[in-house]
Formats: C-alpha cells, sequence, structure tokens
C-alpha cells in the first residue's frame, strides 16, 4: 500500500497495481524463469491484460506444481505453462517443463465461465463466488466425459453401453477462494471480460468481403484495456 499526498493531510491508502511480475513473484514458482518465458512468447508485445494460476498436486510422496500464464495482447491470446518434474537421470535435481502457444483473438471460440455459490437460497447482491471454472476453445478440441447408461433398475446387470457429455475446451483453469484467495477469483472473472470483449471487438476473423462491399469498421475500442501490465498450456485440474 502506498499513501497519496493530499493538500488536507495523508490520504486514503490507494492499492497498488496488480502487474505480471508482481503476480508471479506472489506465485514463488521461478518468478524469473516464467518472466523470461512470458516475454519471448509476447515476442515484444505488451499484455494489456493477465491471468496467473498456479496449481499444486501430491503424487505419492512427491509435490508437483504448474503455473498458467494467460496474456492478452491487441491481437493475441499468449498461453504458457510451466510444469517442474523431476529429472530423469538424477531425482534429487529438478527439470521445467514449458509450452507456449499464441492464438489469434478471432480464433477464439468460446469463453466460458462457470460459477460456485455457497447458500444460494441466503444470496444477496455482493455476495462473494466461491469459486470460477475458466475454460477456453480455440482449436476445437473436445472433452468427452463418458459414464455407464443404466435403465434405471438397479438390479439390471445388462450392458446398456455409455452416456456422457461432451465439451469443446482447450484449457480449463478452476480458481477457488479458499485456495487461492477472493482476489484470484476477482481477477479470473476480470480477465474473462476483457478475453470476451476484445475476442468480440475482433474483426480478424471475418470472412473476405465481396466484390464491391463496403470495408468494415475499424475495431472499436475495448472498455477495460486503459492500464497497461508490465512484463510478466493447457490447465490442468
Amino acid at each position: 500500500m502506498s499513501q497519496s499526498p493530499s493538500p488536507n493531510g495523508p490520504g486514503p491508502a490507494a492499492a497498488s497495481p496488480r502487474t505480471l511480475a508482481n503476480d508471479l513473484d506472489r506465485t514463488g514458482f521461478y518468478p524469473r524463469l516464467v518472466a523470461d518465458v512470458v516475454d519471448d512468447a509476447l515476442d515484444g508485445s505488451v499484455p494489456l491484460a493477465h491471468l496467473v494460476h498456479l496449481e499444486t498436486h501430491f503424487e505419492r510422496a512427491e509435490v508437483r506444481r504448474h503455473v498458467t500464464v494467460l496474456a492478452l495482447t491487441d491481437d493475441l491470446l499468449v498461453v504458457t505453462h510451466v510444469d517442474e518434474a523431476p529429472l530423469e537421470s538424477d531425482a534429487q535435481r529438478t527439470t521445467a517443463q514449458v509450452s507456449t502457444e499464441s492464438v489469434p483473438l478471432a480464433q477464439v471460440a468460446t469463453v466460458v465461465l462457470s460459477y460456485v455459490f455457497t447458500e444460494p437460497a441466503a444470496y444477496q447482491p455482493g455476495d462473494p463466488v466461491r469459486e470460477v471454472t475458466l475454460s477456453i476453445a480455440w482449436s476445437g478440441g473436445q472433452r468427452l466425459d463418458l459414464l455407464p447408461a443404466t435403465c434405471g433398475d438397479p438390479n439390471c446387470d445388462a450392458d446398456h453401453g455409455y452416456t456422457g457429455s461432451m465439451a469443446q475446451e482447450d484449457l480449463v483453469l478452476r480458481i477457488s477462494s479458499e485456495a487461492d484467495g477472493p482476489e484470484a477469483v476477482t481477477a479470473a472473472k476480470h480477465f474473462a471480460r476483457l478475453l470476451r470483449a476484445a475476442n468480440a471487438a475482433s474483426p480478424a476473423g471475418l470472412p473476405p468481403l465481396a466484390p464491391g462491399a463496403s470495408a468494415p469498421l475499424p475495431r472499436p475500442h475495448v472498455a477495460g484495456f486503459g492500464g497497461r501490465a508490465e512484463r510478466g498450456h493447457r490447465g490442468r485440474q
């Protein structure tokens, strides 16, 4: 926090803006390495918005961490994913495995934000969200969830095949208020709104003009893109 000078004395504390560098430092997950990888993937572009999500998994006696960084530029969604794993030849040493992908905004097909609320019957406007799940699709990749089908008879042991659902997604991030903090949930909601607006405003995916047709209007300004962040794959659940 920093105090803003005021002619009438010290003013109220003002929250420092959340920058990509600060959010990477906050994770404690090789921030210098991740920052350099993200910067290389941005290739000189300045991110207009970003989202950093660290996940930790326990496998037997091992702790595995990975971070997903989403950076939004004028025309791209840059996705960076960094995993850590033990070195095959020496389990006492660690390796970092990195993947990056640059997705044109016009190729983003869906941006889905799912919410979980506690005690919905007592909901009041402004109540906090318990968790959100951000799903983004751009390549046509699909997830298929299958379960054995039943006929409703608990004593029936016949094979009824399978039933399930199909969801289009390339990346899924689950952000919990309890595990990640309320600020992380708010940041995910804000990033999803900006990504939707940028995707809707992008003219790159429009079909070519017919002969004699008028040119499309210039790309509109997207609200919320005024403050630019500093420098800074597929998410797992």
